[in-house]
């Protein structure tokens, strides 16, 4: 089908014309958009500036005041005047006391007596049993007499018998000068039921044959063990 069109109504004759048209105008509008934000920015700028110098303006300025110097001390005033009095003071010549005059100041002479000067006691130091010259005997100084002694005298407790308790108790003790045991104390013990029982026997000991050293009896340091054992 052909289209008819009149050559009057076509637009292609004036495209030129519209398209100058139009740049006019986008220029015109360019034009005044630039003239109008320029102005508005210069004010507000300076309006800016002008606030911040006034508020700085306004901050006030503070110095410190050096306090006040000290006053000098004053002067002492010396006055020349001079004050007499009488001279009505009564002075005693007589200071010299003696003591015939009054027995009560005389002091009473006594014979010297001699006070007794406590000996003082040394006690000499313990000798370990494995270096002294001569050891400590036990009722003929066989070397199992204190050990049979011991086990035929001792107690088990009942309360270790209960709770089947059993060790060996390793007991110190000292052999003194004239044959008493002393010092009896627990270097390792067990339970404190058979701890007290060892300890109770050896202190109950009978005396000793005391130990010499060059021919002169000594203390001496004893090492025993006691064994609870039930059957």
């Amino acid at each position: 089908m052909e289209i008819k069109k009149s050559p009057k109504a076509s637009l292609e004759g004036k495209k030129l014309l519209f398209r100058e048209i139009g740049l006019i105008i986008a220029l015109l509008i360019c034009y005044g958009a630039f003239e109008w934000s320029t102005s508005e920015k210069e004010v507000s700028t300076l309006q800016a500036e002008t606030e911040i110098v006034a508020e700085e303006e306004m901050i006030p300025i503070t110095t410190e005041t050096p306090p006040p110097p000290p006053e000098a001390p004053k002067e002492p005033v010396v006055s020349d005047f001079i004050d007499i009095v009488d001279d009505d003071v009564q002075v005693e010549d007589n200071l010299l006391l003696s003591t015939e005059d009054d027995a009560s100041l005389g002091v009473e002479i006594k014979e010297y007596v001699p006070q007794a000067v406590e000996e003082e006691v040394v006690e000499e130091e313990e000798i370990p049993l494995a270096i002294v010259e001569e050891k400590p005997k036990f009722r003929g100084g066989e070397a199992n007499e204190f050990t049979k002694w011991v086990y035929d005298n001792i107690v088990y407790p009942e309360i270790a018998k209960e709770n089947a308790i059993q060790g060996r108790v390793m007991l110190q003790f000292t052999i003194e000068t004239d044959g008493r045991v002393s010092k009896v104390t627990v270097l390792r013990g067990v339970d404190s039921s058979l701890d007290k029982e060892a300890v109770r026997v050896v202190s109950s000991s009978p005396k000793w044959t005391p130990g010499r050293q060059r021919n002169k009896p000594v203390r001496v340091r004893y090492t025993f063990p006691i064994i609870f054992q039930l059957r």
